[in-house]
């Protein structure tokens, strides 16, 4: 049974146009004996994120609806620039049992060695997440050593007290941060520690 194949193009301006990306893959999929059951083009700058980028979005969905078996795109930095961005993409479509055809690149993952690309890749963006959490936590620890504040200060006893004393009249937590102009989440916080307590101490 031939392959059912999908092709996604996408240029950043106007000024720019999509034919000889389609024209490469069209090609492509002729030599490789795919059906190309859809076409989706869109004029999108490669930074935007994916709900702006209704093409990809189309696309997706339609992998989801299992309405082809391989998408092909020219070039990796069509569908993303980031490395983590495109790594999360090529987890979906291998969640989704669709394979992945870039030109550029030379990746097909209807052949292994196509997978085990992809596979390194899934290896680099580990590893690059992981530098970043670490770049995070050192940043912390040097503006922690000049004394700086990480993160909301402590609320004072007073917040707080009034925060249980509107709870014990039975008000919602939403309507205590609204009446204190205080943060939903410090709401949150102190209402359920004071349910828990006025729980234990019934029990």
């Amino acid at each position: 049974m031939k392959k059912r194949a999908a092709i996604y193009a996408r240029v950043s301006t106007g000024e720019q146009s999509s034919e000889n990306q389609l024209r490469a893959l069209k090609a492509v999929a002729e030599r490789a004996g795919w059906d190309v059951v859809g076409i989706y083009d869109e004029t999108v700058s490669g930074v935007a994120g994916r709900a702006k980028r209704t093409a990809l979005e189309a696309v997706m969905t339609d992998a989801a609806r299992r309405k082809f078996d391989v998408l092909m795109a020219w070039d990796v930095s069509r569908l993303g620039r980031s490395l983590a961005q495109l790594v999360g993409l090529f987890e979906e479509l291998r969640s989704l049992n669709v394979d992945l055809y870039l030109d550029q690149q030379g990746v097909d993952t209807t052949t292994p060695s196509g997978r085990a690309l992809l596979g390194m890749a899934a290896v680099f963006a580990e590893f690059e997440r992981a530098m970043i959490v670490e770049r995070t936590k050192a940043g912390m620890e040097r503006a922690r050593a000049r004394g700086a504040q990480i993160g909301r200060p402590p609320a004072g006893d007073g917040i707080v007290a009034a925060i249980r004393s509107l709870r014990s009249q039975k008000m919602g937590m939403d309507r205590i941060a609204k009446t204190l102009k205080c943060g939903k989440g410090l709401s949150q916080r102190v209402c359920t520690e004071y349910d828990r307590e006025m729980k234990e101490a019934a029990q």
